[in-house]
């Protein structure tokens, strides 16, 4: 998969405002299995954090959520769940993630989402599912494309399913 546009991508929303943005991540928050990893592309700004904010609402969290720009790493509980917002922009070196305990947060309960995954080459898991952001008109354009992984084509699957009852 190229680092920055999907090769190809699977499902394509136009996203008016940040509503829809958020709107997205809570429909998605309903489907995913656990473990599961995303990756994020999108320039600064173009919304990844506002799909990450929507995500964990609709896992059950109520509070603000923050760009990990500067820590790296956010956590979150949720119903018995382990979430981790990665924002790897700000990376020097892949190797860096070793320091920070990469792998402690790989379990069978996690769901990870990577912002910038490309500055973690070879030190992260391989995505279940990739979006990436553009801003399109006045909008933004949100991509999704599903890896082979298995719970990657579950994810497809259950879309799939979902919008066909719609």
């Amino acid at each position: 998969m190229e680092n920055t546009v999907l090769d190809k991508p699977q499902l394509s929303f136009f996203l008016e405002n940040d509503t829809e943005t958020v709107g997205l991540g809570l429909a998605l928050s309903e489907l995913l299995p656990r473990p599961f990893t995303i990756y994020m592309y999108g320039d600064l700004g173009a919304g990844k954090t506002t799909f990450v904010r929507g995500l964990l609402q609709g896992l059950g969290h109520t509070g603000a959520v923050k760009s990990p720009t500067y820590t790296l790493v956010e956590p979150y509980e949720l119903n018995g769940h382990s979430v981790y917002h990665f924002d790897l922009y700000r990376l020097a070196d892949p190797e860096e993630l070793e320091f920070i305990g990469i792998r402690e947060y790989q379990d069978e309960d996690s769901l990870l989402v990577f912002e910038w995954p490309d500055k973690g080459d070879g030190m992260i898991p391989k995505a279940d599912l990739v979006i990436e952001l553009t801003y399109q008109d006045l909008g933004r354009k949100a991509e999704l494309a599903f890896t082979d992984s298995v719970l990657g084509q579950d994810l497809a699957q259950k879309i799939r399913q979902k919008l066909a009852k719609n």
